[in-house]
C-alpha cells in the first residue's frame, strides 16, 4: 500500500458502536467516518449524543458495543501509555473555552507544552505566540481570561487546542454565547487553521448557517442513531422528516417537545386534584 492510499483512509472511524447512561441508550449502532484534512459538523437535537462521540473519540468513556479506531487503533483497547500518546495528537476546544482561570493567556496557551512535551523555555515562548498570533491574540499574552471577552476567551482556548500540532481538533460548541461578529471570526478560524494545518475537525454544534458554511460534511444524529449525512447541501435537500425539521427549526415535528412522562390526565386528573381526598 503507497502513501496515497494511506492518506486516504479516514482518521476517525466509528463501527456499530453503542453506547447509554445507565438505562437511558443514547448511541445505538452507529457507524461513521471522518476522513482526513476535513470539516465534519455533528449536529442535531439537544441530548442526541453528539458530545458522546467527542467523548467516545478521546477515550473519556468506551463503547459498550462496537469500536473507535483512532488512525486505525482501537482507542478503547489502548492501556494508560497507549492512550496518553493518542491524546498527545488530538486538540479539545471545550464549551466556552474551559480556561484555567488563575493563568494568564499566554500560560493556557503553554499548559498542554509544559505538560506533555520537555520543550526549552524559548521555544515554547515562541510556539505560544506563534499560536496566539494564528488566532489574533498575540498581543493579549498577559491578559486573565477575566480580562478578555468571551469571543477572545473562545480564541485563546482555540490557540490552546492547536498548541501541540495535533492531527484531530474537536470543538464542542464552539459558537454557544457569542455575538455574531464572534461568532464569524471563530467560524473562520476553524476553517483556516484546518486548511492551512492540514488538521481534520470535528464540529458539535446548533448553529446552523455558520456550521453549514465550513463544513466538508454534515451528519446529523437523531435518536441514537444517524438521521442524514452528506454534505451541507445534501443535508439541507433532506426529505427526512426529523432532519426537515432540524433544519428548519420548526417546533413541531418528530422531536417533540415534551420528555416522555405520565399524560395529562394522569398528572391532573379528578384522581389527583384538590379534593381527590374527600371524594375517597
Amino acid at each position: 500500500m503507497d502513501d496515497s492510499s494511506l492518506s486516504s483512509d479516514p482518521l476517525v472511524v466509528l463501527q456499530d458502536l453503542s453506547f447509554g447512561y445507565g438505562e437511558r441508550p443514547v448511541l445505538a449502532s452507529v457507524s461513521l467516518t471522518v476522513p482526513r484534512g476535513k470539516v465534519t459538523a455533528l449536529m442535531g437535537a439537544s441530548g442526541g449524543g453528539k458530545t458522546t462521540v467527542l467523548r467516545l473519540i478521546g477515550g473519556q468513556i468506551r463503547p459498550q458495543k462496537g469500536q473507535v479506531l483512532f488512525d486505525g487503533q482501537d482507542v478503547a483497547a489502548l492501556d494508560e501509555a497507549g492512550l496518553y500518546a493518542v491524546r498527545r495528537r488530538m486538540g479539545m476546544l471545550f464549551q466556552f473555552g474551559a480556561l484555567f482561570t488563575d493563568l494568564d493567556v499566554f500560560e493556557n496557551v503553554a499548559f498542554p507544552l509544559r505538560e506533555h512535551t520537555d520543550l526549552a523555555e524559548p521555544l515554547i515562548r515562541d510556539i505560544v505566540l506563534m499560536k496566539l498570533n494564528a488566532v489574533g491574540l498575540r498581543g493579549a499574552r498577559t491578559l486573565m481570561p477575566s480580562q478578555v471577552s468571551g469571543g477572545m476567551a473562545r480564541r485563546v482556548a482555540l490557540a490552546r487546542a492547536i498548541a501541540l500540532d495535533p492531527e484531530l481538533v474537536m470543538y464542542d460548541e464552539p459558537f454557544a454565547g457569542l455575538d455574531p461578529i464572534s461568532l464569524g471570526t471563530a467560524a473562520r478560524l476553524i476553517r483556516q487553521l484546518n486548511d492551512a494545518m492540514g488538521l481534520t475537525s470535528i464540529v458539535v454544534s446548533h448553529d446552523l448557517d455558520e456550521t453549514f458554511a465550513i463544513a466538508d460534511q454534515v451528519i446529523v444524529l437523531a435518536n441514537g442513531s444517524i438521521a442524514a449525512q452528506g454534505t451541507p447541501a445534501e443535508v439541507r435537500a433532506s426529505t427526512d422528516p426529523l432532519v426537515h425539521q432540524f433544519v428548519s427549526a420548526e417546533a413541531e415535528g418528530p422531536v417533540h417537545f415534551h420528555y416522555p412522562g405520565p399524560t395529562v390526565d394522569e398528572d391532573f386528573g379528578p384522581a389527583h386534584g384538590p379534593h381527590a381526598r374527600s371524594r375517597r
